[in-house]
């Protein structure tokens, strides 16, 4: 089913519309929740085969919610402007009675006792669950790689990967299952797929989205086609939980704002240009010139653009590296020999590398994570906000864990990513262009500690200022 929208006259399938049209439509009776859940899912029944990026896909489950929306907003009581609205929300994000394997065939299935905080909000918000989706195991894999769900393939070329860990939730919003969807990011996990997948992505400030359980750098937040999408769906993530022991004072942020932004704003901005991350693989050609290109149309349009000195170094990015190897490591010496043996081997040699590595060496990796946390906030102190790629290269080969293909070097291609995570800067990832070969580019933007609203307001008005992007991949028809 198409709609005629009132913006233009343009004609836009449902399962394409965004979250402020359909709400629109909901409030004036021009369509029911009903209507675009069967829409959705039905866009979801011909990509799904070839894209694999859903975890409990429920039908009836999914219409059950919508049908009761469809009676709220009947009777004048919607929860929020999302009642109705379908979202997916990432498979390691607890939703009551869900199972949460964690990506891994060596997870224990047993049902979450309740949502965590972001599920709660948007449930609370009345929002229509289609779908968990994928990740790879742990999460910590930038691919759609798992030893527990299919292997989950990018839209715009299905012989690729969507990025990950939010796998499902990027390659799910570029393919049309909805205009909302929920991820997580510890070192790039929202914007290196949305990135590769040519989606719209915000990596709040820590502790901006409550979480649980909480860690340092861990986010959640929304993968979406649009800025306006994300700024519209942080309304309801960012209610407070105290079960988020990490998370910031409830603030009143004018998110609705980020509708009125106009290119204008970008008018006097300094903006440091980072194209070196100082750390990991170079970026490619096709990348760089997509990542220029947004930089000058900035330029253009009154931002002061001045070049960056790289931050991060090699020591930094294997410091972060080997701490976390070390913690896979003891989480799975603490598995039974069967369900150890279920994890994916790249994860496993990853993780066993570290067995023998000494206290002081492990501290002085720990320490890397303080030491990109000033040098982070230090280089950016002279910019209002700081762009750069998101990654050094396009989407890979589905089947890769990793870029390198090296268990040994696997987080190369982080390193415009993790620091963010490190400082607590938000930092979105925009579709900024396509390479040569027709996959899409990610400019990186990232703005100072708690200046989630700063962020989505430059990420639309670059928006708004970009070359046109190409139209949406379709699903091969059998």
């Amino acid at each position: 089913m198409k709609l005629d929208l009132p913006m233009g006259g343009a004609t836009r399938a449902l399962h394409d519309m965004d979250a402020t049209s359909m709400a629109a439509a909901f409030r004036n009776g021009a369509l029911s929740p009903v209507e675009v859940t069967r829409a959705v899912l039905d866009r979801i029944g011909h990509w799904e085969p070839q894209l694999l990026a859903t975890y409990l896909l429920r039908p009836e489950v999914a219409l059950a919610q919508a049908r009761a929306s469809e009676e709220r907003w009947r009777a004048g009581k919607p929860m929020s402007d999302l009642d109705g609205v379908p979202v997916t929300i990432k498979e390691n994000i607890s939703t009551a009675g869900d199972p949460v394997p964690l990506g891994t065939a060596a997870t224990t299935l047993v049902p979450a006792a309740q949502d965590a905080p972001p599920a709660a909000r948007l449930r609370e918000a009345g929002c229509v669950i289609i779908a968990k989706t994928t990740m790879p195991d742990y999460g910590m894999l930038s691919s759609g790689l798992s030893s527990f769900h299919p292997l989950t393939r990018n839209p715009w070329d299905v012989a690729l990967g969507p990025g990950g860990s939010s796998s499902g939730a990027a390659a799910a919003c570029a393919g049309g299952y909805g205009p909302l969807h929920l991820g997580t990011d510890i070192g790039g996990s929202l914007r290196l797929p949305a990135g590769w997948c040519g989606v719209f992505s915000l990596k709040p400030s820590l502790g901006r989205v409550p979480i649980d359980p909480p860690a340092q750098g861990r986010v959640a937040g929304p993968i979406t086609r649009s800025v306006l999408d994300a700024a519209l769906m942080m309304r309801p993530l960012c209610g407070p939980d105290s079960r988020d022991t990490m998370s910031l004072p409830p603030a009143v942020i004018d998110w609705a704002s980020v509708a009125e932004v106009r290119p204008e704003l970008l008018k006097g901005l300094r903006l440091g240009l980072l194209m070196d991350a100082g750390c990991g693989l170079p970026v490619e050609t096709s990348v760089r010139e997509a990542v220029e290109a947004a930089a000058a149309l900035l330029e253009k349009a009154g931002a002061i653009v001045e070049p960056m000195a790289p931050f991060m170094t090699q020591a930094m990015l294997d410091g972060m590296d080997h701490t976390w190897r070390m913690r896979s490591h003891l989480d799975m010496a603490g598995l039974p020999a069967e369900r150890r043996a279920k994890v994916l081997p790249y994860l496993r040699t990853w993780a066993d590398s570290v067995a023998d590595i000494s206290g002081a060496s492990l501290y002085h990796a720990q320490r890397q994570f303080y030491a990109t946390r000033v040098a982070t906030l230090r280089a950016c102190a002279a910019f209002d906000y700081v762009i750069s790629p998101v990654a050094p290269m396009p989407a890979f080969d589905a089947e890769l864990p990793s870029p390198t293909d090296d268990p040994l070097h696997p987080l190369e291609h982080i390193g415009f990513t993790v620091p963010f995570n490190m400082s607590e800067q938000p930092a979105a990832s925009v579709p900024c262009g396509f390479t040569p070969q027709g996959l899409p580019v990610g400019l990186q933007i990232a703005g100072p500690r708690f200046d989630d609203l700063g962020v989505l307001k430059v990420a639309r008005a670059f928006e708004l200022i970009r070359q046109p992007m190409r139209a949406w991949p379709e699903p091969e028809r059998a």
